[in-house]
């Protein structure tokens, strides 16, 4: 039993292996392997058109890998689709929000745990309650999500994907369009989430954001692997550099 756990505890929550997808003669995802651990907070940087997004529609059953095998939490998950993945523990957000606008934001909450989270719905009213106090958005329960700021449906965005109740959260540019204030708040909450045990995987093209949180960098370019590991050897390395900020090594 001893031995087993440590496995358990020791096997990557998500494994990619040989990741492929392709659209025509346009490889937008090329031989991705990667791991994340448990607890973990991975950041996913790349130039737009790199295959940041694709890469996440690939993990969350959005769109069918072409090849290469996906395991959570060590089984094969690869041919299941986007619902069974979510049940299993992936919850995600989506660059652009789309709550359920004619909904207020406790009941966008509440739909999200009893569809994705299969939850009964008085649980469901417990985890919405957890989930607006870590999300900043108690005093919003009961407007309506259409009429909320961008960063509060930022906020909910990230709150819909907490309520299925996940073991790995995926953020597509959940600080893109923000002020530099609104972006603090908000890393200060992902903090919070990932201090829960909550795993992550962020795509960002607000660097400071990601580099405040984040554990480790992964880097892609044209759909390839471009660097990979602690964030500050990642950012200065003269590739990245290059491609991804422009500069001169």
């Amino acid at each position: 039993m001893a031995t087993q756990a440590a496995a358990g505890e020791s096997r990557p929550l998500l494994r990619l292996t040989g990741l492929g997808k392709s659209y025509g003669a346009l490889r937008v995802t090329d031989d991705i392997s990667l791991s994340v651990a448990r607890g973990e907070m991975l950041g996913i940087l790349g130039p737009n058109g790199a295959g940041k997004t694709t890469l996440f529609n690939l993990i969350s059953g959005d769109v069918r890998a072409d090849q290469g095998r996906i395991e959570f939490n060590g089984d094969d998950i690869t041919g299941l689709r986007p619902h069974q993945r979510c049940r299993l523990g992936i919850g995600r957000s989506y660059q652009v929000p789309q709550p359920f606008s004619h909904m207020t934001v406790f009941e966008n909450l509440v739909t999200a745990a009893c569809f994705g989270g299969q939850q009964a719905e008085h649980d469901a009213w417990e985890t919405a309650e957890r989930v607006l106090d870590v999300t900043g958005l108690m005093k919003f329960a009961n407007q309506r999500s259409g009429g909320l700021t961008l960063l509060n449906r930022k906020r909910l965005e990230l709150g819909r994907a907490l309520a299925t109740g996940p073991d790995l959260l995926l953020l597509d540019e959940i600080a893109g369009g923000l002020t530099d204030h609104e972006a603090h708040e908000l890393v200060d909450e992902l903090k919070r989430i990932k201090a829960s045990g909550v795993t992550m995987i962020w795509i960002e093209h607000v660097v400071h954001a990601l580099l405040s949180v984040a554990d480790r960098l992964f880097v892609i370019n044209f759909g390839k692997k471009l660097a990979e590991g602690l964030p500050q050897d990642v950012i200065d390395d003269p590739e990245v550099r290059r491609v991804y900020m422009g500069m001169e090594a």
